[in-house]
């Protein structure tokens, strides 16, 4: 139970669209129209003053550019206004230091997902247990999975109400994520125990109390690293073999230069697919785990890792080249199979939702360090998942992860929290001078 008043939320809710040929045609032509307009605001910004970069200019050449370019018309104008709005925001949130600087949009690099900027336009109806009807500018009435009841019609508010949704695509096909605004009573500061909590490769989730998080699906490798395919059964493994191997034998018949045939795209998305398979139920186990940590813990208490760094390669250069190339390549891959950020973020959101607070220490020596006895001793760490303590008087011995669990929870407790979340969202860094060229 929370405190009288509330607070007002956002959430998205993702569902998948039931789409015909034909409106799976449409919202195709759409994406990659806002794609293309999204690259000519880029080009624009580019070539524009810097006194002249303005909304109101790039409104007015987006409008011209939707007059001579016969392609754009198909896009409707509020998410050709959602896509400028977009880009704006992006250099904000690079002059901030929140991100990088936007650039050009591959055909094949980015994501593919149109904006419906207008929650009224949807018109969103219930019409089965399983199924829901919204209108989607453009194409008409489609139909979704009603996996989760929405604030339509009798149910809708100023407080509770759909906002506006995104069509995104990935290898399973066309989704629409509704934003969902709702008002939730503060929720009263959690009392529960203290946790650390060590994200690794051996063990996805190690805790300092022992109560590890496993994903309980396929053994490990032989050499401790993820299976990359843990998250298909047997049958869609064997799958996604036979496909592989099928576009391996494709892709030799093919000539230097020549287009690559629809045989072989065809095998590419079902390779997507499954790809996009696994991850969804990756980001499903995610959410459950993490969940389940902030309804129990009241603190919990993670690295702060800079996990970009963490996942360069090894190679080197020409006049140095590095060793052990294959096995940090394999470690890079476990690393980001894995999603540490992601879950990290979901622990803070979260955390705040359910009274908890979230809180980052340094990172330095928590897996060397000894648990039991505090020394840094020399070979401490003998593989990736053991770890006996070389110090004479210790002689500790358990897993490694397990092992900076414990450091991590013992560093809080000593005061070297770095970045308190306080139930919300982690801090934003400092505002920075905005770059030279593009003041």
């Amino acid at each position: 139970m929370g405190e009288l008043g509330g607070e007002k939320r956002q959430f998205g809710h993702r569902a998948r669209l039931a789409l015909s040929p034909a409106g799976n045609l449409l919202i195709d032509e759409q994406a990659h129209a806002a794609r293309t307009v999204w690259n000519c605001l880029h080009a624009w910004w580019q070539m524009m003053p810097r006194d002249q970069r303005t909304l109101a200019n790039a409104d007015a050449a987006i409008r011209q550019a939707r007059k001579e370019i016969d392609f754009l018309a198909v896009l409707p104008a509020q998410a050709a206004q959602a896509v400028l709005k977009t880009y704006f925001q992006a250099w904000k949130n690079c002059w901030d230091g929140r991100a990088e600087a936007p650039n050009f949009k591959g055909r094949f690099r980015s994501v593919m997902s149109v904006d419906i900027p207008q929650g009224r336009d949807l018109q969103i109806k219930r019409v089965h247990r399983r199924w829901g009807m919204a209108s989607i500018p453009k194409v008409g009435r489609v139909r979704f999975r009603w996996t989760k009841d929405l604030p339509v019609g009798k149910l809708a508010n100023r407080q509770n109400r759909i906002t506006g949704a995104r069509l995104v695509k990935d290898g399973l096909g066309w989704h629409i994520a509704f934003r969902v605004q709702t008002l939730e009573s503060k929720p009263k500061p959690r009392t529960g125990p203290e946790i650390g909590i060590d994200a690794g490769v051996n063990l996805p989730l190690a805790l300092s109390d022992g109560n590890h998080q496993d994903h309980g699906r396929a053994p490990r490798l032989p050499d401790g690293s993820a299976d990359r395919d843990k998250w298909l059964n047997t049958m869609e493994k064997s799958k996604l073999w036979r496909l592989e191997r099928r576009a391996a034998q494709r892709k030799t018949h093919r000539k230097p230069g020549e287009r690559t045939s629809r045989r072989l795209h065809h095998t590419y998305d079902q390779i997507r697919g499954l790809r996009a398979k696994a991850t969804r139920r990756h980001q499903d186990w995610q959410h459950k785990t993490t969940t389940r940590l902030a309804q129990t813990y009241g603190v919990m208490v993670v690295e702060a890792l800079t996990i970009t760094n963490m996942v360069k390669s090894a190679r080197g250069t020409i006049a140095e080249p590095g060793t052990g190339v294959a096995q940090k390549a394999g470690l890079n891959r476990s690393i980001s199979q894995e999603a540490w950020g992601r879950t990290v973020t979901m622990l803070t959101y979260k955390a705040g939702r359910y009274g908890g607070t979230l809180h980052k220490v340094p990172a330095p020596h928590t897996s060397r360090r000894c648990s039991a006895c505090g020394f840094i001793t020399p070979g401490s760490r003998q593989d990736q998942a053991t770890f006996v303590c070389k110090n004479p008087d210790c002689g500790w011995s358990g897993n490694a992860d397990h092992n900076a669990a414990r450091n991590i929870l013992h560093l809080y407790r000593m005061g070297h929290a770095l970045i308190p979340a306080a139930g919300r969202a982690v801090v934003r860094r400092d505002k920075r001078v905005k770059p030279a060229t593009a003041r």
